[in-house]
Formats: structure tokens, sequence, C-alpha cells
């Protein structure tokens, strides 16, 4: 089944044919169609005033085989990324958001044990040249995570940047060089094929994803799994920033005496600059 993005189109094309309460059920998904995700065959009867085989033949109508597939066709949307909001309202919202980090860094902690983290920091300090490749969604996290490993080490690039063509970043890599590849939901169609080039390049490529990304079978050294589950219509990030506070701080472990002189050196040479506000 094909992921349908214009339900309001699908009502819209026979609303003048729709008898009252049928006209009813239209006007609930017209006010919020992406809240179809979240809601049950009996609850859309009830908030319309219909039965539920009115609202089955009103699904129908629409093209869809039953309200199941119709909704299923939405939930499709929110696993992919595509924003979807709750109808639930805003009470209790920080209690839910909190609920939902705890789930993903307990699931994040699972995935990614402190074993891995040090044998990723490892391979990171003790790259030739690293790059760090973020499309979309991803690419804040990307650039986060350059800034934290410029910190700790030298040689750590992003792409892509403005104007920049990857394909000269990834000419560059090669044998003993690390591609950090950020690749989390929506992301574009050519990602595989991105990573798929980092590592033929024979650097190690360490992939920092959702669990998602595991459909796509890709050849990476190492892979860090974090989801991005929220409570509401968007992605949250905050288990992803929290793995690389602490792949960059096993990075700066693993440097030694050298990182420490790296992070003393560019503090010094902020406030040589005036960069940073006075302490």
């Amino acid at each position: 089944m094909r992921v349908d993005l214009s339900l309001p189109g699908r009502v819209e094309a026979v609303y003048a044919d729709l008898g009252p309460a049928e006209r009813h059920i239209a006007d609930l998904l017209l006010q919020d169609p992406l809240g179809l995700a979240t809601t049950t065959t009996t609850e859309l009867a009830a908030g319309s005033g219909s039965s539920k085989a009115t609202v089955s033949r009103f699904f129908r109508r629409l093209g869809f085989d039953s309200f199941a597939e119709a909704r299923a066709s939405v939930r499709d949307l929110r696993t992919s990324g595509v924003p979807i909001g709750s109808r639930s309202g805003r009470d209790g919202l920080w209690a839910r958001h909190r609920a939902a980090e705890e789930r993903n860094l307990r699931r994040t902690a699972e995935a990614v044990p402190e074993e891995l983290l040090a044998a990723v920091g490892a391979v990171v300090a003790d790259a030739r040249d690293v790059l760090v490749l973020g499309f979309r969604n991803s690419y804040p996290v990307a650039l986060h995570l350059r800034e934290q490993l410029v910190q700790a080490r030298p040689r750590v690039q992003l792409a892509p940047l403005p104007g920049q063509s990857l394909a000269e970043e990834l000419a560059a890599l090669g044998p003993g060089d690390v591609a950090l590849t950020v690749g989390f939901r929506r992301r574009p169609a050519a990602f595989g094929e991105v990573v798929r080039a980092c590592a033929g390049t024979g650097a190690d490529v360490v992939l920092l994803a959702d669990p998602g990304v595991r459909r796509l079978r890709l050849p990476v050294t190492h892979r860090l799994e974090v989801p991005v589950d929220g409570v509401g219509a968007f992605d949250s990030y905050a288990a992803a920033h929290t793995v690389v506070c602490l792949l960059a701080e096993a990075v700066l472990e693993r440097r030694g005496a050298a990182g420490r002189e790296r992070v003393l050196r560019l503090a010094a040479r902020a406030e040589e600059l005036g960069e940073l506000e006075a302490r």
C-alpha cells in the first residue's frame, strides 16, 4: 500500500456527495486529518454522532478498503518521520515528554553500551582524518558532533557545506580515515549510496541513526542506534545529542594528554581573540 499524503484532498473530492452523517465525519477529518493516526472507529463515530458502520462506509468512499487501512496509512507517515500531532491535547505534556525521553535513553543505553562507545571513540581518536556527514534533520546533529570532536582532535570536517561537492569530500577519504555518517529518519533517497561510497574508500564507517536504518543493510564498521520517538508531531533528538556528548567524551579520553592539551590551547586562543563571553 502506498502512503497517501492527501487525505484532505480525498475528503474534499467527495464532500458534495456526502450525506449529513458522513459530512460530520468529513468535517472532523478536515479539522485534524493527521489525528486519524491516534483515534479509533468508536471514537470517530462518537465524535461525529454517527455509527461505526457509517464510518467504515465513509472510508470506503475515500478509496480505502477499511478504516484500519486508512489509519495505517497515516501511522506509516509518523513512523517515517512525517510530523503528525496528537489529538490528546496539551495536558501533561511535560510528564509524557519526560517518560518518552526516559524510554529513548533506556533503549539507547541497551543498543549503545559503554564498550561500543569506547570502541568507536578509539576508532575516531586514532583516525588520520574524520569526515562527519549529515543531511536534512540529521545535519544539526552532525554539526554538533563535529563541533564537539574538533575540541579533542584536529582534522575533523563537516559535509556537505553550502556550495560543496560531496564527491570531492568522499574522494579524499581512504584507509585510516573515518566517515561518521548521521542518518535519522526522513533520510534522502541517496543516503544508502553515500554510505556505501564511504565504505568503498576503505575508510571506517560509523553510522549514527534510528533503528529503522537496519532495512538498508549498510556496510558499516560500527552502528549506533538511537530512537527519536517523540510524544507530539515532531521527532526528539535528545537521546541523539546525548550519544554525541558521550562519543566526544570517549574520543577525548582516548586522546589522553594530547586531547587535554588541545582543549586548553583552543580555550586560550578563543580568549585571545575575544570570541567568547568573559567568565
